[in-house]
C-alpha cells in the first residue's frame, strides 16, 4: 500500500499543477503526468513497486479525474470485478496457460483497467488488444500498459464498425449499455431490431462473437436485465445459434450503488464443429465479500464445475 500511496500521491499532485497552469481538467493532468513519465520528463518511479502497484495507484488517479469531471462515458470497471474476470478465464484457460499464451480482446477498452487487471494476474500469459473510440481514454490506457510493461495493441476507432484484428481466444468485455446511435453500421447485425434504436451491448456481444475463435470464451460483465429486455428474445435466439452460454455469475448487491446499475458476469463459448455444448451451465451467486467463508464454498463451486467440464 505504501508504493501504491507514494505512486498516486506524486501523480496526482503533478495531476493538480497541470491542471491548474493549463487550464485542463484533472484527468487530461492525469494524462499529462503519464506521457511525462513515460518520457522521462518526470520520474514517478518507487523502488520494489510492482506492476499491480503501479496499475492500481493510476487507477486512484483516473478515478478520482473522472469524479472531478462530468462525462457520462467516463467510467471504469472496478478491481473487485476485473479480479472475478480475471478468476474466470484463469480457471477456464488453466491447461492452456501452462503452456502458452492466449490471444485477447477487449472491444470497449476504456482506460484499460479491465484489460489490464485481467493481464496483471495472467501476467505474461496474454498477449492483448483493446478498441476505443475516445482519444482520452485510450490514450490513458496506452501509458498504463506502457508503464505496466503489458503487449497490448490498440486501435482507437469504433469497436462495432469492421476492425483490423486476428479472431482471438478470449473476449473480454464491460459491456457498454445503451442505444447505439449508428444505424447504419447497426444494420449490418443480425441483432439489430426491426423497429427501433439497436441497444449497443447486444451489438458488442454479437461483434465479439464474431472476432472470436470457433472454441473461444468470451467474459461479459452485462446488465443483470440483459435477457429481460425489450429485445432479450432475439438476443436469446441469436445465442443459442452462435455460442454457448457457459456460466451466469450473479455478482454482489453491495458492489453497486443501485438496482439498475447491477451486473452479472456472462460466460459463452463460440460454437464450432470440433467443439461441444457445456454439460451443465454455471448458475450461481457472488456471495458478500466480507464472508470468507460462503467465499471459499463458491470458489469450491466453481472449480467442481470447471473439472467436470
Amino acid at each position: 500500500m505504501e508504493n501504491i500511496e507514494k505512486l498516486f500521491g506524486m501523480l496526482n499532485e503533478h495531476a493538480e499543477k497541470i491542471e491548474k497552469e493549463q487550464d485542463i481538467t484533472l484527468l487530461e493532468g492525469v494524462l499529462d503526468g503519464l506521457e511525462a513519465w513515460l518520457d522521462g520528463v518526470v520520474d514517478f518511479s518507487q523502488e520494489g513497486a510492482t506492476k499491480e502497484d503501479v496499475r492500481k495507484a493510476v487507477q486512484i488517479a483516473i478515478l478520482k479525474g473522472m469524479r472531478k469531471g462530468s462525462q457520462p462515458n467516463h467510467q471504469m470497471t472496478p478491481d473487485t470485478l476485473g479480479l472475478l474476470v480475471g478468476y474466470f478465464v484463469e480457471q477456464i484457460f488453466a491447461d492452456r496457460l501452462a503452456t502458452e499464451k492466449i490471444a485477447m480482446l477487449d472491444p470497449a477498452v476504456g482506460t484499460g483497467n479491465l484489460l489490464l487487471t485481467v493481464m496483471n494476474l495472467l501476467d505474461g500469459k496474454i498477449e492483448a488488444t483493446g478498441i476505443e473510440i475516445d482519444e482520452l481514454l485510450i490514450r490513458l490506457a496506452a501509458a498504463t500498459a506502457d508503464l505496466t510493461e503489458q503487449p497490448v495493441s490498440l486501435y482507437r476507432q469504433d469497436a462495432l464498425e469492421d476492425l483490423l484484428v486476428n479472431p482471438v481466444d478470449a473476449i473480454v468485455c464491460d459491456l457498454p449499455v445503451g442505444y447505439y446511435p449508428n444505424e447504419e453500421v447497426a444494420l449490418n447485425y443480425e441483432l439489430c431490431p426491426s423497429e427501433g434504436m439497436s441497444f449497443a451491448h447486444h451489438l458488442f456481444i454479437e461483434q465479439s462473437i464474431n472476432y472470436t475463435k470457433d472454441g473461444g470464451y468470451l467474459f461479459f460483465l452485462a446488465p443483470s436485465h440483459l435477457f429481460d429486455s425489450e429485445q432479450s428474445k432475439q438476443l436469446h435466439k441469436y445465442i443459442q445459434k452462435h455460442a454457448w452460454i457457459q456460466a451466469i455469475i450473479q455478482l454482489p448487491d453491495t458492489i453497486f450503488a443501485n438496482r439498475a446499475l447491477e451486473k452479472s458476469i456472462v460466460i459463452l463459448q463460440k460454437q464450432g464443429q470440433d467443439f461441444k455444448a457445456p454439460k451443465e451451465v454455471l448458475l450461481a451467486k457472488v456471495p458478500n465479500m466480507q464472508n470468507k467463508q460462503a467465499l471459499a464454498m463458491f470458489f469450491e463451486k466453481v472449480k467442481m464445475w470447471r473439472e467436470d467440464k
